[in-house]
């Protein structure tokens, strides 16, 4: 049974969400004060943490920040805002997804095993994939670059994966965003966009001019298979 440590201070929506949660076989553990989650997280080592963006003491994008170096499991964060700049800014803490409130409580069950999903499964290819001195071993989820490992969250694995096994082929926004989060893209959403920057950063890209990942203006992003040595 998959252990859910919700941190929400909303005392009827967190008791809502909790009932739900174990009626679909979760052991949920509510945590209502923000100082307190870091070190629930790292009690409970969660398979799930669902962090509330406004929290008393600590907010939702601070503990993300807090907690990311030593908790690899998925964060999704559930907020009352919609602005695409606090999106954009959980995705940069390390968050995996998001849901805004009020949500639909299946909706927030779909979005749970879809993380969960992804954070356990093995990719149905197990062969290892090898671009000049970019490697990754598919069954450790590893990464290497001129040979030094390079650290990497889940979501940015699978679309690195992604585009890997189809370097030098063209791959939308939408093929992106659908492979890696496994429901459909609303056109609006930056996740794709601010994993190819991270990776951008992680393997030495050139941010500005890049030659590894390369941005394809009105069609979508393509890792160049040539740009690796």
């Amino acid at each position: 049974m998959s252990v859910v440590l919700l941190a929400e201070d909303d005392e009827r929506l967190a008791g809502l969400v909790k009932d739900f949660l174990q009626a679909n076989d979760f052991t949920v553990v509510v945590e209502s004060h923000g100082l307190n989650v870091p070190r629930q997280v790292q009690n409970l080592q969660p398979d799930i943490v669902i962090l509330d963006l406004m929290l008393p003491g600590k907010d939702g994008i601070s503990i993300c920040k807090e907690i990311r170096p030593n908790y690899e499991g998925p964060v999704l964060m559930l907020t009352a805002r919609d602005a695409d700049a606090d999106q954009v800014l959980g995705f940069e803490v390390g968050a995996d997804d998001y849901v805004i409130k009020p949500a639909e409580p299946r909706v927030l069950l779909a979005r749970i095993h879809a993380l969960l999903r992804r954070s356990n499964r093995e990719p149905v290819d197990t062969g290892d994939v090898t671009i000049g001195q970019l490697k990754l071993r598919t069954h450790a989820r590893e990464v290497q670059f001129a040979g030094e490992p390079v650290p990497l969250s889940s979501h940015e694995y699978d679309l690195l994966l992604t585009l890997a096994r189809q370097a030098g082929k063209v791959l939308s926004r939408e093929y992106l965003f659908t492979t890696i989060c496994q429901r459909p893209y609303d056109g609006l959403d930056r996740t794709v966009d601010v994993r190819v920057s991270h990776l951008r950063k992680k393997l030495g890209d050139n941010s500005d001019n890049p030659t590894r990942i390369k941005t394809v203006w009105g069609r979508g992003y393509m890792l160049v298979a040539d740009a690796w040595e």
